[in-house]
């Protein structure tokens, strides 16, 4: 009799569980696309605002996450990659790459938010050219 008044409850936080732990990696593997593009785009000021290459490297730094195996673009969701080279905060020349992953529909619980929409902006200074 416990146990059935209980399944409910160790089902549901399970769930909840799984879900955190699929938008915590969610979270980390956006940021580390973020700085995998930051790192191509401040290699030179030729690629400071090379968006197309960007949007490769976040592509393979995201391609376990299965909402991303299938996108060849990173113009909408669930994936948006955004490059702009301008100037750092000390004024010198950086590029910022903007990454943002829009989870999938995981387990449907009630009063949960089902999609999770995560920004990470990475900025880096552009070396310059000898």
């Amino acid at each position: 009799m416990e146990f059935a008044l209980l399944a409910p409850w160790v089902f549901f936080l399970f769930a909840g569980a799984l879900d955190l732990g699929f938008y915590s990696y969610a979270m980390i593997a956006t940021e580390s696309a973020s700085r995998v593009a930051a790192l191509y785009t401040s290699s030179s000021q030729t690629s400071a605002a090379d968006a197309t290459g960007a949007c490769q490297y976040v592509l393979a730094e995201l391609k376990a996450l299965p909402n991303v195996r299938n996108v060849s673009s990173c113009s909408a969701l669930p994936v948006q990659v955004t490059v702009t080279a301008g100037a750092g905060a000390d004024n010198s020349e950086a590029s910022t790459v903007s990454v943002t992953d829009q989870t999938p529909l995981l387990i449907p619980i009630p009063g949960v938010a089902r999609q999770v929409t995560i920004t990470r902006a990475t900025q880096m200074l552009v070396r310059e050219q000898s």
